[in-house]
């Protein structure tokens, strides 16, 4: 039978190279009971197992096969961090790709295979924090096919199309967007992101969308008193002391936004708006005022709505990445004014306008229909009557 393989540590390799240093390489390998030629190797490797973790065995994986890039990217990861800035695994592959560039280097990819192993030779890691999920109801099974059945009801008797059935919903958001994850060193206990300070300072973003998977304007609420001196006009701008939707909101939605929807200004054939159970939503008032519009409320059941609200499911996240993202290279990039006691301040309201018109622009057709069909809202019925008014 050959011998059993076996490990040892970096320190006993290390008691075993200052032995033979001292006594000969035949003494080690009397003492210690390890073959002469591994006497030699380690003692060859004496620099490198002093680097090493103490009770690490084996040195394997692949070496950086650009450590100064590396190191120069390590380095860039830590400053980010120590100023308290959230970084994702993107962002750090766009920012190796950029020092790659700088140091001539061309055959560099920075894929997420070498973005991988890059967090893993300098002890790096995504760090989370947790997140509490919407409860559902005891009886939601019940509730999800009723709904379900009042959409399909009103689709059939109305002849509603994809583009004729619209879903909307309030986003609350704040001026302040940090990341929930950051890359950053292992083993530290806090993870800290630096923000401008706000945010609690709250406004409310209105979002629409059609089973055709097309998108309605969007509308910013802003928390204050008076209208911004300001004009954009993709966007509809509306301000309350609250900085969210009440009744007069739902007018002026109604008015200015929901007005876009195909056949929203003549108002010659039913629609269906698909909604949360918000006050707003479901006060007669409210209902009256829909019936001038020529359209349905759609009411879904409390707690359900990441079953069946298509912008909860799969819009709002991808919208707010990408608003995310925008306000990280302001934070990174931009340029920023200061209180006269050094207080940074938060981003314009014409820079916050201009995020949310780039993130709702970013939303693809595919994934407000994936939305819809997920909800169970569109499908055969919708999609044969679809097919009938093309025809």
């Amino acid at each position: 039978m050959p011998p059993k393989r076996k490990s040892y540590s970096a320190d006993y390799k290390l008691q075993v190279v200052k032995y033979a240093a001292e006594n000969g390489n035949r003494a080690a390998e009397r003492k210690f009971g390890v073959s002469e030629k591994l006497v030699r190797d380690w003692r060859k490797s004496e620099v490198t197992l002093t680097e090493m973790k103490k009770t690490k065995k084996a040195n394997r994986g692949l070496k950086a096969r650009w450590p100064q890039l590396e190191e120069q990217v390590r380095l860039w990861v830590l400053e980010q961090r120590a100023a308290g800035r959230g970084l994702s695994t993107v962002q750090l592959r766009l920012h190796a790709k950029v020092v790659a560039k700088e140091m001539n280097i061309n055959d560099f990819a920075g894929g997420p295979s070498w973005c991988y192993r890059f967090m893993q030779r300098n002890r790096l890691s995504i760090r989370a924090r947790t997140t509490m999920c919407q409860t559902l109801p005891a009886d939601f099974q019940a509730k999800v096919d009723s709904f379900r059945e009042f959409v399909a009801k009103h689709v059939t008797e109305h002849s509603l199309t994809p583009d004729h059935i619209i879903n909307m919903d309030e986003v609350p958001l704040t001026f302040d967007i940090p990341m929930g994850r950051s890359v950053a060193e292992k083993g530290i206990k806090s993870v800290n992101i630096v923000t401008t300070g706000h945010e609690k300072s709250r406004f409310t973003v209105v979002l629409a969308c059609c089973g055709d998977g097309s998108k309605l304007p969007p509308m910013v609420i802003f928390k204050r008193k008076t209208m911004p001196k300001i004009q954009f006009p993709s966007v509809t701008v509306a301000v309350n002391e609250k900085g969210w939707m009440d009744q007069e909101m739902m007018e002026l939605w109604l008015t200015k936004c929901y007005n876009k929807r195909p056949d929203g200004f003549f108002k010659t054939r039913k629609a269906l708006l698909v909604m949360d159970s918000m006050r707003a939503h479901i006060t007669q008032q409210f209902k009256d005022k829909l019936k001038v519009f020529n359209s349905i409320p759609a009411i879904i059941p409390g707690g359900l709505t990441k079953i069946l609200q298509p912008l909860d499911i799969s819009v709002n996240r991808s919208f707010k990445a990408v608003l995310r993202n925008l306000w990280e290279q302001w934070m990174m990039d931009g340029e920023h004014s200061f209180t006269a006691t050094g207080r940074m301040r938060h981003a314009t309201f014409l820079e916050v306008l201009g995020w949310i018109d780039k993130a709702w622009a970013s939303v693809t057709t595919e994934t407000i229909l994936s939305g819809f069909r997920k909800a169970g809202i569109i499908g055969t019925a919708t999609d044969d009557k679809s097919d009938e008014s093309s025809a």
